[in-house]
């Protein structure tokens, strides 16, 4: 992949994984490069999650809302590139935002009449009394969602995206596979 490839999705290089974002971090994002975000609640599926217990996978972690649309677009293509990398050491922890969980449910009962198969990903709710995060989403304006973190194998964020997923950015994660 070539340098200016990645300086045109907003990356240069970096001493510790060769390629980290150039653009710095809004007040509103908390979570720097290089730092281990901290994740843990209950999944949907009542499961307790630590996001620290996915170090040895490179993760892609996204908070969103199912009331934002570019969150919904992208969706079908998180999809895709987790069925084509069902074999690889990646994961995808998707973390709603929403007041209201029966928003989620609703959204994941039209989801599954089109899905037929059982999402391979993570899912958490800001709303559950078990969610501890060190990602501050109540101060995140809508219009930055989804925001989006890939976490290298070591558990450390090499990247960070408000809005839509550039598409530059899933070569960068294969590469990190």
């Amino acid at each position: 992949m070539s340098i200016s490839l990645l300086l045109a999705a907003g990356f240069v290089n970096a001493q510790s994984s060769n390629v980290k974002p150039s653009a710095t971090l809004a007040p509103t994002q908390s979570v720097a490069i290089g730092s281990e975000p901290v994740v843990t609640g209950l999944t949907f599926d009542k499961k307790p999650f630590q996001l620290s217990s996915l170090k040895g996978k490179v993760v892609v972690l996204m908070f969103w809302t199912t009331d934002c649309a570019v969150c919904r677009d992208q969706m079908p293509e998180l999809r895709e590139n987790i069925r084509g990398w069902a074999d690889k050491p990646f994961e995808l922890v998707l973390v709603s935002a929403d007041k209201r969980m029966s928003d989620v449910d609703s959204y994941n009962a039209i989801v599954s009449q089109a899905v037929p198969v059982k999402q391979r990903f993570v899912q958490l709710w800001t709303g559950d009394v078990d969610y501890k995060s060190s990602v501050n989403v109540a101060q995140i304006p809508k219009n930055q969602l989804p925001l989006t973190y890939v976490l290298d194998k070591s558990g450390k964020v090499v990247a960070s995206q408000s809005g839509r997923i550039p598409v530059a950015w899933w070569d960068f994660i294969a590469d990190l596979l």
